[in-house]
């Protein structure tokens, strides 16, 4: 009863992002679905007249579909961006192939008894297609729309990952936080969208077996209407004139949202902050393109990862020179002046492992290579300045290598279903699940300090934006943002009313 009452309090609290990434949702949706069906509806009746490439093209299709939808989404980005177009991009190719497949059958499977009716009665090939061959496919067409719509909008959750918005922020935001309230706040109106919308076309399928058009139209005119009524009543709204990115988890929308609430005090600039946009290389290629201006990296991250540096030095000083002065020969990117806290990677056992093991450093987990499971975060397995430069500093392997989500990870290991994972030093669930934090003794980790990477043309155009950005050099404490993400993750406050406050306490800004 208790878990009911904190979903209905949570669907009380946060109606208004629902109702919003509903609406995102059911666009995206939408126009993807409605994209698929002007493609794959044409080239399947093409195809039914030329059966030679019939099998290549759906062959196509299919392997457009077999595409790891993560994978594809986080290639699109470095050639159409981030938002909603590389989203429906992704969308429409992993829609097309039951509606050409079907429209291919449905025509095909027209008794080749009625087409010779229809040319015997003077109909010519444009005719006898539309009056006759279409109407009898037009129910098996519809029952292929109707698997691509489902298919659709179970995907589009994964389209928050690069700045789409939809339901999919909320379910992410939910994982991030081991929060099932916000996942079940994602999911249930996913999968209740989904439901109404295979309900629809269900009943236009039935309706299409009258060999009418009337049903389609019906629905076509009704899918425009929900596109198209919000872009007309939105126009003329101008958008921000910068956007701030930020990877996933609370730490860097709090931060992200610092900078917009510095810039827009400071000038008369909108900033927008689209935080939870994937892994480094997911906001890393968003600053390529120039879909956002700037966000939050840390010095670690620059030299270990971006750069690829093997000689990087674990002075934090000399690290950061290193990672400033590599990004801009490298990319021509600004790294500003750091903030205080060092956010570094760490591996984390509960309280009761580590004591019972009595183990205080990394160098100690030898003892359990063979024997223990390690969860490690998607991003952590890869980096050379995680899991993947493991074995040359600490000279032994792990057998047993799990790669999880970050927030399942912690969650994983306070079920004891891992004994081991990697944390941030600055997360909240360190001190909510009482983690103990294992000494770097062989120096894996560089140092990680979070400043601005930001564009050298956005500087350009902006030069009173490094003044104020470098406001917060030697700013936040490690204590401090601890504290900021625990009122996030933990308490369910609002990112920029947190970064809002810290600032006033500060001094920077004032009520």
């Amino acid at each position: 009863m208790t878990y009911l009452q904190d979903f209905y309090q949570l669907f009380l609290q946060r109606q208004d992002m629902l109702w919003t990434a509903l609406w995102e949702h059911l666009q995206l949706s939408i126009i993807s679905l409605l994209i698929a069906v002007f493609i794959a509806v044409p080239i399947g009746i093409l195809l039914s007249r030329k059966d030679r490439m019939a099998e290549f093209i759906i062959g196509i299709a299919a392997v457009l579909q077999t595409i790891p939808s993560l994978a594809l989404l986080g290639f699109m980005i470095l050639f159409v961006g981030i938002g909603t177009t590389p989203a429906i991009i992704a969308l429409t190719a992993y829609a097309l192939l039951p509606i050409l497949r079907n429209t291919y059958t449905g025509i095909k499977e027209v008794n080749p008894a009625i087409r010779e009716a229809a040319r015997g009665m003077g109909m010519s090939t444009y005719r006898s297609l539309i009056k006759v061959e279409l109407p009898i496919a037009l129910p098996t067409v519809m029952a292929g729309i109707r698997t691509s719509m489902v298919l659709i909008v179970g995907t589009a959750t994964l389209a928050a990952l690069i700045g789409a918005g939809g339901l999919g922020d909320l379910i992410m935001t939910g994982i991030q936080r081991s929060n099932n309230e916000y996942i079940l706040l994602g999911a249930i109106p996913a999968a209740l969208l989904a439901l109404i919308f295979d309900g629809i076309l269900r009943v236009t399928e039935r309706l299409t077996k009258r060999n009418s058009y009337k049903p389609v139209i019906a629905v076509i005119g009704l899918a425009l209407a929900i596109i198209f009524v919000p872009m007309i009543a939105m126009r003329g709204t101008i958008g921000p004139d910068l956007v701030v990115g930020g990877k996933m988890g609370a730490e860097p929308e709090i931060v992200g949202n610092m900078y917009k609430h510095l810039i827009e005090d400071g000038t008369d600039l909108t900033v927008q902050v689209q935080g939870n946009l994937g892994a480094t290389d997911f906001v890393f290629n968003a600053l390529r393109v120039g879909d956002i201006d700037m966000y939050p990296e840390f010095s670690g991250t620059i030299v270990g990862e971006l750069l690829a540096l093997e000689d990087f030095s674990y002075d934090p000083d000399e690290a950061y020179e290193q990672a400033r002065e590599g990004i801009f020969d490298e990319y021509q990117f600004r790294f500003l002046e750091p903030m205080l806290y060092n956010n570094t990677y760490a591996l984390a056992v509960t309280r009761e492992v580590a004591e019972e093991n009595n183990l205080e450093t990394i160098s100690d987990l030898e003892r359990f290579k063979d024997e223990w499971t390690f969860g490690f975060s998607f991003e952590f397995v890869d980096r050379q300045d995680g899991y993947a430069g493991f074995a040359d500093q600490y000279g032994f392997e792990l057998a047993d290598v799990r790669s999880l989500d970050a927030a399942t990870g912690i969650q994983a290991v306070a079920n004891g279903e891992v004994q081991v994972t990697d944390v941030y030093s600055t997360d909240a669930q360190i001190v909510e699940q009482d983690l103990v934090v294992l000494e770097d003794d062989q120096n894996l980790f560089p140092p990680y300090q979070g400043a601005p990477l930001i564009r050298q043309d956005t500087l350009d155009k902006h030069p009173e934006l490094e003044d104020i950005l470098n406001q917060l050099e030697n700013e936040l404490s490690e204590e401090d943002i601890q504290e900021l993400n625990f009122r996030v993750d933990i308490e369910d406050e609002n990112p920029s009313d947190v970064a809002w406050d810290y600032l006033v306490e500060i001094g920077l800004l004032t009520e």
